[in-house]
Formats: C-alpha cells, sequence, structure tokens
C-alpha cells in the first residue's frame, strides 16, 4: 500500500492538501479530513509543518519564496507485515518526501530552506521517534 498526499502552500500560508485515494492514480483536492485515512492525516501533518516552518523563515529572512510543495508518500509491505502480525514488534514502513520551492531562489537559498524544513517538530518526532505512554482511565461518571 502506498498513500501519498501533497501540502502546497504560499508565503499568506494559504495551504492546499490534495491526496491520491485508494484505487485512484490522480491525486484529488482534500475537500474533508474524514476522507483521508490516519495514515493521510499523519503525512499532511508533516507537511504543513514543514512548510510553515520554511515560509516562516523565508519571510523572517527576505529569502522571495512564492510556494513550498511537500510530496509525502507512505508505503508499508502489509503482506509482508502480516506473516506474522501477532508477534510482529515492528513493521516494513517508509515515509518519502520531495520538497520542492517556488520563487526567485538561488541554489544556496534553496538549500538552507531544504535543510530548514527538516527540522520541523514532526519530522523530528518520526525520524527520531518519540515514547508514547498510554494508560486505560475509567469510564467517565454519568452526570
Amino acid at each position: 500500500m502506498a498513500e501519498m498526499i501533497v501540502v502546497r502552500q504560499d508565503i499568506d500560508f494559504e495551504t492546499e492538501f490534495l491526496a491520491r485515494f485508494e484505487g485512484e492514480s490522480e491525486l484529488s483536492p482534500v475537500e474533508d479530513i474524514r476522507d483521508i485515512t490516519p495514515y493521510g492525516m499523519l503525512l499532511a501533518g508533516l507537511g504543513a509543518c514543514s512548510a510553515v516552518l520554511v515560509n516562516t523563515y523565508a519571510q523572517h529572512h527576505g529569502i522571495r519564496l512564492e510556494e513550498t510543495e511537500f510530496r509525502i508518500e507512505y508505503e508499508r509491505s502489509f503482506k509482508k507485515d502480516c506473516e506474522h502480525c501477532e508477534e510482529a514488534q515492528s513493521f516494513d514502513e517508509q515515509i518519502k518526501m520531495a520538497v520542492r520551492f517556488k520563487g526567485e531562489l538561488d541554489e544556496q537559498q534553496r538549500e538552507k530552506l531544504f535543510k530548514i524544513s527538516l527540522q520541523c517538530p514532526v519530522h523530528k518526532i518520526l525520524v527520531h521517534g518519540i515514547q508514547v505512554q498510554s494508560r486505560l482511565e475509567k469510564e467517565a461518571p454519568v452526570s
């Protein structure tokens, strides 16, 4: 399975989300958040966070950035993973991200903006991991 989300953001932080839905080959606008899977939501969060960070940096440093585009794809081999999914502690999954910048940018600025995009907190969590502590709460009393 591969899922793809494209996040485009202009200098006014207007953001467009596109998705490749199951069974389709073309990207379509995301009209409703309920139209994408939890994986798609994660990818959209990664792209939006990265875009805001890059746009903010560009504005504060006078870089003539017009638009960012993050094309993010999630891949997982479910067939391989589910051969022994009851015992599996990890899965074969990967996120691929391609970044494009539009504007009057030289190569040095493009490289700097790309490096800035990798500083997004969501990106750091995905690359370095985060400990999640979960617990079951007692059912809330009915009032």
